[in-house]
């Protein structure tokens, strides 16, 4: 096993590489400064197209986070790039949130605070941080928070609001995209609120900021973790009245390594017991949603009982951190054989050989799913931190 385990680790150290090269290469918008906004599943360049504040927010955090590992100073220029142009940009001086969408000209276009991309936004400056000590990152990124704890945080019921206005005023369109419950308070933001917390916590060790974490670990955990079934609970109103939704495996296994990450860098004892408990549950249950072939499907409908047939990249992602996650936690090798399996999934239906980076994901039949190579979505974040985390993991 631990040769199997070496030739893992250099194989997802040769991909780090070669997904960093595509968006070094590909994406760079010489026209208009900051990334390209979109790239189809033929390569093609949508041009003049919208810049999403998540993309950049993300190649932000994977270049940031690369530069540890690789020391390429051209990961580092790429993440400078990212920074300047967030901040310049996206950042709202006047409001002090963030825009959701630029257009190419770089004037505003979506100018609603989704909490979702602050928390990004976080999570990439704080990352760029880490490696360049510069104190604008740094500002930003205290700012942003101090402004989720202002506007989006439920002094009441606890928790956090979705989107709010420009101003911070309420909103009456929440949602994150156009498949999503129109709800008040989401799974997916509040993971992505703690996962930005705790990296800003790494950081900047403020008592406040850690009470947050915990404070919002604890809130995730009553919420959102559904201790009978394993499962995550994705869409709430304000008082917390579930609206049922789909199984979303991606979730759920991102979840599972993600929260205990959080509980550790927070360090809660408590916190830190519980989650690796979630961890390995989550993982156990997460097994209901691989294929033979070691993909890792999409979502289920439990009330309709219909499987959502498609293997997206990000799902296959996570399914590699949260499944050797769940080996470290407990030695079983069935988790690792599911990891290798999984990345030979990857490898054989999921690589674009020829162009370098991911493809959107397979249907049943095999067939592409035809969306963005780079887009609003599609970023070098989960693909990009399944590489660093394993790398990271894997001691040999």
């Amino acid at each position: 096993m631990s040769t199997k385990l070496k030739q893992l680790k250099t194989e997802l150290s040769a991909e780090l590489d070669s997904i960093l090269k595509y968006w070094s290469k590909n994406t760079i918008d010489k026209e208009n400064g900051g990334f390209i906004g979109q790239i189809d599943f033929n390569e093609h360049i949508i041009a003049n197209t919208e810049k999403g504040s998540v993309l950049n927010a993300r190649i932000l955090w994977s270049f940031s986070s690369a530069y540890k590992v690789t020391k390429n100073e051209n990961h580092k220029k790429t993440a400078q790039r990212a920074f300047e142009f967030l901040s310049e940009h996206f950042y709202d001086p006047e409001f002090g949130g963030l825009f959701w969408s630029i257009n190419a000209d770089k004037t505003p276009k979506d100018t609603k605070n989704q909490i979702y991309a602050l928390a990004f936004a976080i999570y990439g400056l704080t990352e760029y941080y880490a490696v360049s000590k510069e104190d604008k990152a740094l500002e930003i990124a205290k700012n942003l928070y101090l402004k989720i704890q202002e506007h989006s945080y439920d002094p009441v019921n606890k928790g956090y609001f979705e989107a709010l206005t420009r101003d911070w005023l309420p909103i009456e369109d929440l949602r994150l995209s156009d498949k999503d419950a129109n709800e008040k308070k989401t799974m997916n933001t509040h993971l992505h609120i703690v996962e930005a917390y705790a990296n800003l916590f790494k950081v900047w060790k403020d008592k406040k900021l850690q009470n947050d974490i915990i404070e919002l670990l604890e809130t995730i955990e009553k919420h959102f973790i559904n201790t009978k079934t394993g499962h995550l609970r994705l869409f709430f109103d304000e008082n917390w009245i579930e609206k049922p939704d789909v199984i979303s495996y991606g979730h759920d296994i991102e979840a599972a390594w993600l929260l205990l990450q959080c509980a550790e860098i927070a360090e809660d004892k408590t916190l830190i017991a519980h989650y690796t408990q979630h961890a390995i549950q989550m993982a156990e249950v997460t097994q209901e949603g691989l294929d033979t072939d070691g993909g890792l499907w999409y979502e289920f409908d439990p009330e309709k009982h219909e499987l959502v047939a498609e293997k997206h990249w990000w799902v296959q992602a996570e399914a590699l951190i949260g499944f050797y996650n769940a080996y470290q936690l407990t030695q079983d090798e069935n988790y690792l054989n599911i990891v290798l399996k999984n990345w030979d999934f990857i490898k054989n239906y999921i690589l674009d050989k020829q162009n370098g980076e991911w493809y959107w994901g397979i249907n049943q039949d095999y067939t592409a799913i035809k969306k963005d190579k780079a887009g609003f979505w599609k970023c070098p974040y989960h693909n990009g931190r399944a590489c660093l985390e394993l790398i990271n993991r894997i001691k040999t």
